[in-house]
């Protein structure tokens, strides 16, 4: 009671109304809850948890609570006016045993999502904005300030502070359907991303050095005078990292890796910085690239252009023919790079290419010896159990009015696969020099999938005779690599793959050293990509530090370090998903010249609405249940298939179809496709695998609930039944 809390706590009659308003606090924050008239109770002893809200376009949610590995379930009827990213009250709902955790929002605690982009309709002066992301809700009513709109613009509006409906104010007209690169656009200003930097800002990297000074020349080590090469795609304009090789008298290597010294021209707590740190990654859509950094800096001064000297980190490491890194030297240098090569003309100069072999004939002998050691790195990489998914990648070929008329695949090449082991071991080497000296740092984890993701792989392996590991309690990376090589070339490969993909946890950054399942690494982090991913920046600043025998206070270096490793992580993902979205608009966008035209596909994916096929320039449609009209079709969540209750047909992952494309929406990228009529009459033989027969599995609980139903139906019959007697009577 508050008498009893007053007491426990000492609390003087005099302070007795500010004691009142600390409580009311406490339960405005989510802390304490009232029970009764003045009775309290922490939070969480009443089921009561602060979590973030995840809407979802058909009205109902999910809650995430913090330290909690499995979401809350949130009924539409139990959504309380919350939307997508809002920071909520929830209060757990009984249920009996075995069913998904749900819970009902009891108050909004703050919205965080404030702006987004949409559609106005309306008249100028009232009207509503219709939503780009799917998440919020269908209309959300103009509070004040159309911002000149006219029906029909697309704009960015910012939602009002009162929580107790959801209302805006437009801020910005983005212009009209059909402008170039108004699609990009608003999917970037949907996630936060902005093209334009502050003025303060761009002003400031302005007054940034354009050449290196002697003056900092005689701080470093000189190794302009070294062959050193920076392998790229040809598009690309911020050059973050170059390579040198050589081989020592040993047999060993010398492999070296130079990375841009961003560090020394962004420093902490600058406008530049913070800036960066709010933006925390570059971003990379289709038809544009949004930088971290000005472009002074990120395409100047901090790029290591061709032939030009440049202030670099570098590490130097002695790698033997076991790919084991012997020894390391991390030190502040100044480079001049030979040549700027890109992917392709490596890739060539490999494949003994004799007009590009011409070309760099100084050159060729250290591509070749790359290629010695990246294969010597890839091999030891593999024999520790690292997993390689060799996920395909896809391009939007774009014309002069920005849109798509083409989608291809993009095949990595022999370069790129060098430059990658180079990262990783560069970036592998530095973390592990950084723990040794037991300084605050930030880590790049990938944590092991979860109890309850790996049971559902290995039950779904085991229907194929597949074993993941001998001891189910702790399962190694090597497990995963295993499996994925046993069913590889089989029907079942494309299943196991990406359940095992499914399984895995999300690569994040921490400070915290958690290790890298994914790469069966004990140490890893990210070193190689200052000018483009702010954790590279916050470390380089660190190892500089250090070899500058800086005082540093650990306590606040890693508190920042926590910061930094929480906002990189979210950026990322926001980035990552303003990326996706921006592909899947240009698909729909190229698909949509294409209805009604026939195409060979892979099912990739199986739902319980449907199933996605994906076609071989990696386009990918929903083909829904309601598509499949020659029989009705159950979802077998095991097998990842659908099967047809009467005429038996299946179709799982890996299977071949041919689809129709039936529509295409360049506002969402969604596509839909249909079976076509050929592929609506194969028999249930030539579905059904050869290798295992399919089989319809029943669980207990499905029955169980069945003959509950049954009863209960039963019981309500009766009930009425009785009612209609007294009735006539």
């Amino acid at each position: 009671m508050f008498s009893e809390a007053a007491g426990i706590l000492g609390v003087p009659e005099s302070d007795m109304d500010e004691f009142y308003k600390i409580m009311d606090e406490l339960i405005l924050e989510g802390h304490l809850i009232k029970t009764g008239k003045k009775r309290y109770s922490a939070a969480k002893n009443a089921g009561v948890f602060e979590a973030d809200f995840t809407g979802n376009e058909r009205g109902f949610g999910f809650a995430s609570v913090d330290g909690r590995e499995v979401d809350f379930y949130i009924a539409e009827e139990n959504t309380n006016g919350a939307i997508d990213s809002d920071r909520v009250l929830i209060k757990k709902l009984k249920q009996s045993s075995g069913e998904r955790e749900e819970a009902a929002v009891i108050k909004i605690l703050k919205r965080k999502k404030r702006e987004f982009t949409g559609v106005f309709k309306g008249n100028g002066i009232f009207g509503y904005v219709l939503p780009n992301d799917k998440k919020l809700p269908c209309e959300i009513y103009i509070n004040k300030n159309t911002a000149q709109a006219q029906d029909g613009d697309r704009v960015v509006a910012v939602l009002c502070e009162k929580i107790s409906s959801a209302e805006c104010e437009i801020t910005e007209v983005l212009g009209k359907n059909g402008d170039i690169g108004l699609d990009v656009l608003c999917i970037l200003r949907n996630h936060g991303i902005k093209e334009e930097f502050p003025e303060n800002v761009v002003r400031a990297a302005k007054r940034q050095p354009k050449e290196v000074s002697d003056e900092e020349m005689q701080k470093r080590v000189d190794l302009t005078n070294e062959i050193i090469v920076t392998i790229d795609g040809e598009d690309a304009k911020d050059l973050d990292d170059a390579v040198s090789i050589k081989r020592l008298e040993n047999g060993n290597f010398e492999l070296g890796m130079h990375i841009a010294d961003v560090g020394n021209y962004v420093k902490r707590g600058t406008v530049i910085d913070k800036e960066a740190f709010r933006r925390g990654t570059s971003v990379y859509p289709v038809d544009r690239v949004v930088p971290m950094l000005p472009k002074e800096l990120s395409n100047g001064i901090c790029s290591l252009n061709p032939k030009v000297k440049r202030l670099t980190l570098s590490v130097l490491m002695e790698i033997n023919q076991a790919g084991v890194v012997l020894s390391r030297k991390i030190f502040e240098s100044v480079i001049k790079t030979t040549e700027r090569m890109s992917y392709t003309d490596v890739t060539l100069i490999l494949e003994g290419n004799e007009e590009v072999c011409a070309k760099y004939k100084d050159l060729v002998p250290k591509f070749f010896l790359y290629k010695e050691l990246a294969d010597i790195l890839r091999k030891k990489r593999e024999n520790r159990g690292a997993i390689d998914f060799d996920l395909p990648e896809s391009k939007a070929v774009l014309d002069e009015n920005g849109r798509c008329v083409d989608i291809i695949k993009c095949e990595k090449g022999i370069s790129n696969g060098i430059i990658e082991e180079f990262m990783l071991v560069a970036n592998e080497t530095v973390a592990e020099f950084m723990t040794e000296k037991k300084m605050p740092f930030v880590y790049r984890v990938h944590e092991a999938p979860s109890k309850e993701k790996l049971a559902a792989i290995s039950e779904t392996a085991s229907l194929f005779g597949y074993k993941i590991s001998k001891n189910p309690d702790k399962v190694t990376p090597e497990d995963f690599s295993n499996l994925i090589k046993k069913c590889q070339g089989k029907k079942e490969e494309r299943l196991l793959t990406t359940l095992a993909l499914r399984s895995m946890m999300k690569a994040e950054y921490k400070s915290e050293n958690l290790g890298h399942f994914g790469l069966a690494s004990k140490c890893y982090c990210h070193f190689t990509s200052p000018i483009r991913r702010y954790p590279d920046l916050v470390i380089h600043r660190i190892i500089k530090d250090f070899l500058h025998n800086k005082k540093i206070d650990k306590d606040e270096l890693s508190e920042f370090c926590d910061l930094s490793a929480e906002q990189a992580s979210i950026t990322e993902q926001k980035a990552q998903e303003a990326e996706r979205e921006a592909v899947s608009v240009k698909k729909a966008e190229f698909m949509a010249a294409h209805i009604g035209e026939k195409f060979s596909g892979v099912v990739s994916s199986v739902t319980s609405f449907g199933m996605f096929v994906e076609l071989s320039n990696s386009i990918e449609g929903l083909v829904t249940m309601t598509e499949l009209s020659d029989d009705y079709y159950e979802f077998d969540e095991k097998q990842m298939c659908l099967f047809g209750i009467r005429k038996g047909k299946v179709y799982s992952l890996g299977d071949n179809v041919t689809v129709c494309a039936v529509r295409a929406d360049k506002e969402t990228g969604e596509i839909d496709f249909s079976l076509t009529g050929a592929e609506m009459s194969r028999t249930k033989k030539e579905n059904v695998r050869k290798d295992k027969p399919y089989k319809r599995q029943k669980s207990n609980k499905t029955r169980k609930d069945k003959n509950n139903k049954s009863k209960i139906d039963t019981k309500r019959f009766l009930k009425k039944k009785s009612r209609r007697g007294k009735k006539k009577k």
